[in-house]
C-alpha cells in the first residue's frame, strides 16, 4: 500500500509555471498593489497621488500585460512551447 504524500513532494509534482505566466502574476499583483496604496494614501492625507505618476504606472504595466497576452496568443495559435 502507497503512502500518502506529503506537502513537499506534491509540490515537486506539480506542473511549473512559464515565464510568461509568472509576469503576468507580476503585473496584475503590482497594478493591486499600487492601486490599494493610492487609495489608502487619498484616504489619510486627503490629497491623491500626481496624476502623471498613476497614468504611467498603468501604462507601463497595462501595456506589458497587452503585450503578454498578444505573444501567449501568438504562441497557442503557432503550436509553439511554455516558453
Amino acid at each position: 500500500m502507497r503512502k500518502p504524500k506529503t506537502g513537499i513532494e506534491q509540490l515537486r509534482g506539480s506542473p511549473k509555471l512559464s515565464a510568461l505566466d509568472k509576469y503576468v502574476i507580476f503585473s496584475l499583483g503590482n497594478i493591486v498593489i499600487f492601486t490599494l496604496i493610492a487609495i489608502i494614501y487619498q484616504w489619510i492625507s486627503g490629497q491623491e497621488l500626481s496624476s502623471t505618476l498613476t497614468t504611467c504606472f498603468f501604462s507601463c504595466f497595462g501595456g506589458e500585460l497587452l503585450l503578454l497576452a498578444m505573444i501567449k496568443r501568438l504562441k497557442l495559435r503557432r503550436g509553439g512551447g511554455n516558453d
